[in-house]
């Protein structure tokens, strides 16, 4: 009966080693094709049984850095590299390059140089890889001596918690919460201090994601603009930032020059030109090469903020507090490990100036100022069918229907001026005693009120048939 079950224990122990051994094969076509989702459990298998075989850590270490767990990213192609795995040493390369280990990319780059001497098309890859190394060692001498005093972790949905402005910065809020027919857009709209203007991305099916502005007109928003070409161009402009003066907006880009992901810009508007200026690309430790977003500056609390996913698990980012200063301020240091570590923000406290206190800062950053009251009411009233009655402009999915409402209302603006002067002078002329001059213009006017009546109506009948005829 022993025997039995020592038998039946060992049939248990080798089938699925047998099995998964006959996976493996799928396991490099998932691999290969990208679909590292089902790769990874074979080779986890795989690994558990035979720790020691360098192409699994290659294997493992790729799909760790594409998951950005860069612990055990390095760990497995360290490894690889050590068993002389040479595409281990082109992707160990790159890691190095983003913990800012120039020397040590360097020599692994040198490394899959020389393996790979007569192969064209293996050099072609290396090459611009080498190149951004070489342009992140220089930029880290061009590293800002901010201080960072505070930094936490958080899961990416819920982020802006952190973010706790006075009310003379603005606010910021997910799009969805503007935005009634975009529930799912989880981009970050910024709402002025004043309330009256906002700065949000919207999708464009083309070149990704652009800035564009609204203004309160009335009790709603309208008169949607898009930000300047020197804004937007090619990638993803979004996470806007305005600051009080409401010339000078911060801004983060995957285009622009970004040295990887999201970087962040600041630019001014031209009253001169009525554009923004080309944007600057922000130094370290501000942008690195992984996401770096959503930079707000609350001048009443004398604090900054910004984001960055640098080193963070995928669902994760760190939001840093700083100081910020009036003006750009380069560290001057010559041991280039000093600037990679400030640059990289591997230690907050290596910012901090001797015989600061900090805890005072501190204490008001965390500090939450009275909630603004951001949600729309019940602008207007407009039927669009039997089932569909918006009540604000937001309420449209069709952007030739905004615009022609908003038309509408800009010219109900002007007609209720009208009525007014109207309702004026007919009380005038029951005063007066020479009626002639009062009575033409009261007739100019009301045909002005007349003429602009009809337009509206035909302003609202257009939106109405644009939103049935696009959205439904």
């Amino acid at each position: 009966m022993k025997v039995h079950h020592r038998l039946f224990a060992f049939i248990l122990l080798i089938v699925p080693v047998l099995s998964m051994g006959q996976s493996v094969d799928d396991a490099k076509k998932w691999y290969l094709e990208g679909d590292f989702t089902q790769a990874k459990p074979v080779f986890e298998a795989e690994y558990r049984a035979n720790p020691n075989n360098a192409q699994l850590n290659l294997w493992l270490g790729v799909i760790s850095l594409a998951e950005s767990d860069y612990q055990k990213a390095l760990q497995y192609l360290e490894f690889a590299s050590l068993k002389n795995i040479q595409e281990s040493y082109l992707q160990l390369g790159q890691l190095y390059t983003k913990m800012y280990r120039f020397a040590d990319a360097e020599k692994e780059f040198t490394r899959y140089e020389k393996a790979n001497r007569r192969n064209k098309q293996a050099l072609a890859l290396l090459n611009p890889h080498k190149e951004y190394a070489d342009k992140l060692k220089r930029l880290i001498n061009r590293t800002e001596d901010v201080q960072i005093i505070d930094s936490i972790v958080v899961p990416k949905s819920d982020f802006l918690l952190v973010y706790k402005l006075s009310a003379s910065a603005g606010s910021l809020q997910p799009v969805s919460g503007f935005f009634r027919d975009q529930p799912n857009n989880n981009q970050v709209l910024f709402l002025n201090e004043r309330q009256d203007k906002i700065y949000y991305p919207q999708d464009d099916s083309i070149s990704g994601s652009n800035l564009y502005t609204m203004e309160k007109l009335l009790d709603s928003f309208g008169n949607e603009k898009r930000l300047s070409e020197s804004i937007n161009q090619e990638g993803n402009q979004a996470y806007p930032f305005v600051m009080p003066d409401g010339l000078t907006i911060y801004f983060s880009s995957t285009g622009h020059g970004s040295l990887g992901g999201y970087d962040l810009f600041v630019t001014r508007y031209n009253l001169a030109t009525n554009s923004y200026l080309t944007p600057n690309q922000l130094n370290m430790p501000f942008n690195s090469p992984f996401n770096d977003y959503m930079m707000a500056i609350d001048e009443e609390k004398g604090i900054g903020w910004f984001a960055s996913d640098r080193f963070q698990p995928k669902d994760s980012v760190c939001v840093y507090t700083f100081v910020p200063s009036p003006e750009v301020v380069l560290l001057e240091n010559e041991d280039a490990s000093y600037l990679a570590n400030r640059a990289r923000i591997s230690s907050i406290k290596e910012s901090w100036k001797p015989d600061i206190d900090y805890s005072a800062l501190l204490q008001r950053s965390h500090k939450t100022t009275a909630p603004q009251k951001t949600t729309q009411k019940k602008d207007f009233t407009f039927v669009i069918n039997d089932e569909k009655t918006y009540y604000t402009l937001t309420d449209f999915k069709n952007a030739t229907a905004r615009s022609l409402f908003s038309q509408a209302i800009n010219l109900k603006t002007r007609l209720n001026q009208q009525e007014k002067d109207l309702s004026e002078k007919r009380r005038q002329i029951a005063g007066s005693s020479n009626s002639s001059a009062l009575s033409a213009s009261i007739l100019n006017l009301e045909k002005e009120t007349e003429n602009l009546f009809r337009e509206i109506e035909s302003l609202e009948l257009r939106a109405r048939n644009e939103e049935i005829r696009n959205s439904f």
